[in-house]
């Protein structure tokens, strides 16, 4: 008899064209695949979940790590996302950052989801070009080929491995690149997976005692690894395990013996003689442990241990790091000593191109914990803030691929100040690089009803060490640039202070008593741009309403003789500040003036 609901033979294969294929959405495939559709790009992105985020999604719940430091935190595309998550979710509740990280990347134009999709194969256009991608679709149980002409693997697993390109797996022997923390001896350890526990906070009175199934771990009340837990602020990202078996052919296995562990973990916590587990009671277990290590792309260089304690200072940085060197040990939950090693490292460091593409594939970009690093230095780039950055790197060099015919290897040797001059105006932070001022901004006369404004065109769109590179404004207040004779704007770009010492993470319990967060107090919320005439009159050029960015560009027509920017409202301080007020486009080629390098040594992080 005949299926009554599919077509007898094959699975349906359907295929899409991309110039850009992203694989892998978590947080440096969501900013790879943002960048390249803001340039112009038409991007697939393909994702083997059923919600975007990876480590940080509702199935995993990690936190989204990154640079140390007032100075040093991540700007850019990912401070715009965790902005919009603010504004959407005032609770910071995990299933509602999915649907924002939906909203950011399902509703942007120029980007194809393909979500629950599973890369199984890659067809090669010859032996150094890919020519496109298979997947499964799990729900639509069909086949989905993408051809594209870039490929960004994205995915943490390096699963465009296929293509033939170089791959490092495991810790290097200490003399291959001279690393002092590397072990003698080469070997394929890495660090660990990790299932986490969330707890709710209750009332001591409703406490129940856990009754653990058999088939979990008992653990003493002396065990090394649980006695300093259960007071509710912990993630439980100890809770590892994986690194001496293979961490991908072995999944299943390390899945398993996590849940082993976490409700072991649990039943010793909530019924511990203490009491410290009648204030809690378990609200979440992950299902999906999240990955630390496993395989990396060789590129044109490969970050080394010293190449992070040096600051990183490559002429060809498009992304910064300012994680320590957090080196758990492949035994991990096992493992006697330290649940992990915080070698010191600079906060900043750079990040070199040469390191977001493969050597030998010709049109594959990597970004992510897959870049082309030593073990050891992966231990300091491959938090999901610092991954964010290297995706918007990759992203915006593909637009430029794409649009100038070459490879990743050609946009660096032709393109690099283009590319950095991209990355600036987009918010990314390049250590050590001034961004690029418009001609008209730096030729019309600046002005502000209170304080000096010159910081708003110095090109540094941060506080860096004691200097503030700020305008400060209460609602009222105004700066304006005056031109010589009625001129073409074009656009005014705009840098809001959005309070980056203050952490965007979502919580790891769920207290008795939450309150709803929000945007920065000192954030500015309404705001308008004013443009005069040659006849002397002002017009309404845009209003900015209920502002959730810091990064703010606001195109304009016409000839004008002055243009002003005027704060209305703050989000509930009395006052704010701008980093940058800019009109026009600014040069795209030349070298750029240099900027303090401020990185301040860290020596321990709070582990990921």
């Amino acid at each position: 008899m005949p299926n009554a609901t599919l077509p007898p033979g094959p699975a349906v294969s359907e295929t899409h064209h991309a110039d850009l294929c992203v694989v892998g959405g978590g947080m440096s495939g969501i900013c790879a695949a943002l960048a390249a559709a803001r340039r112009g790009l038409r991007v697939a992105l393909v994702h083997d979940r059923a919600v975007l985020g990876g480590n940080a999604s509702s199935e995993v719940r990690m936190w989204i790590c990154g640079a140390h430091g007032r100075d040093a935190k991540e700007t850019g595309l990912i401070e715009e996302i965790e902005l919009l998550n603010l504004a959407r979710n005032r609770f910071l509740s995990y299933p509602v950052w999915d649907t924002v990280l939906f909203e950011a990347v399902c509703t942007h134009p120029g980007i194809t989801a393909f979500l629950t999709c599973a890369v199984t194969d890659v067809e090669m256009a010859d032996a150094t070009r890919i020519r496109a991608v298979k997947a499964w679709h799990l729900t639509r149980q069909c086949w989905v080929r993408v051809e594209a002409a870039m490929f960004a693997d994205c995915s943490g697993d390096s699963v465009l491995r296929l293509s033939g390109a170089q791959t490092r797996w495991g810790r290097e022997a200490r003399d291959e690149f001279g690393e002092s923390h590397a072990p003698a001896v080469a070997d394929r350890k890495t660090m660990g997976n990790s299932i986490l526990l969330q707890l709710r906070e209750i009332d001591p009175a409703d406490h129940v005692p856990y009754q653990a199934p058999p088939w979990v771990h008992h653990f003493p009340l002396d065990h090394h690894r649980l006695s300093r837990t259960g007071h509710g602020k912990d993630n439980f990202w100890w809770l590892e395990i994986g690194g001496e078996d293979d961490t991908i052919l072995g999944a299943d296995r390390t899945r398993d013996e996590l849940y082993r562990m976490a409700l072991g973990a649990w039943a010793w916590i909530k019924n511990h003689p203490d009491g410290r587990g009648q204030r809690w009671e378990l609200e979440w277990i992950g299902a999906l442990p999240g990955k630390r290590e496993n395989i990396r792309y060789v590129g044109d260089h490969t970050l080394t241990q010293m190449d992070v304690e040096s600051c990183g200072r490559f002429d060809d940085l498009v992304c910064h790091g300012g994680w320590t060197m957090d080196d758990h040990p492949p035994a991990a939950f096992r493992h006697p000593g330290d649940p992990t090693t915080f070698h010191p490292a600079p906060s900043p460091f750079g990040i070199p191109y040469r390191c977001l593409y493969s050597v030998n594939i010709a049109n594959l970009f990597c970004a992510g914990r897959n870049i082309s690093t030593t073990h050891m230095a992966m231990s300091a780039t491959r938090v999901m803030a610092t991954c964010a950055t290297m995706g918007q790197a990759v992203g915006t060099a593909a637009a430029i691929a794409v649009r100038e015919g070459l490879t990743p290897r050609a946009v660096g040797r032709q393109h690099l100040r283009r590319l950095q001059a991209w990355l600036m105006d987009d918010d990314q932070f390049l250590p050590g690089w001034r961004r690029p001022i418009p001609a008209l901004t730096r030729a019309a006369t600046l002005t502000a009803n209170r304080g000096e404004a010159e910081a708003l065109r110095d090109g540094i769109d941060r506080r860096l060490g004691s200097d503030d590179h700020w305008w400060r404004a209460a609602p009222g207040d105004c700066a304006e640039y005056r031109f010589a004779a009625p001129s073409a704007v074009g656009r005014v770009r705009l840098v809001c202070d959005t309070e980056l010492h203050k952490t965007r993470r979502l919580p790891c319990s769920v207290p008795l008593k939450r309150s709803a967060g929000g945007l920065p107090d000192g954030m500015a919320r309404d705001l308008r741009l004013e443009g005069q005439r040659a006849d002397g009159s002002w017009a309404l050029l845009q209003r900015v309403t209920d502002n959730h960015r810091r990064l703010i560009v606001v195109p304009v027509t016409g000839a004008w003789q002055a243009v002003r920017l005027v704060l209305e409202s703050t989000w509930g301080a009395p006052e704010t500040a701008f980093f940058a007020f800019e009109v026009g486009h600014a040069e795209e080629t030349g070298d750029f003036a240099a900027a303090p390098w401020t990185s301040v040594p860290v020596r321990r992080s709070g582990a990921a």
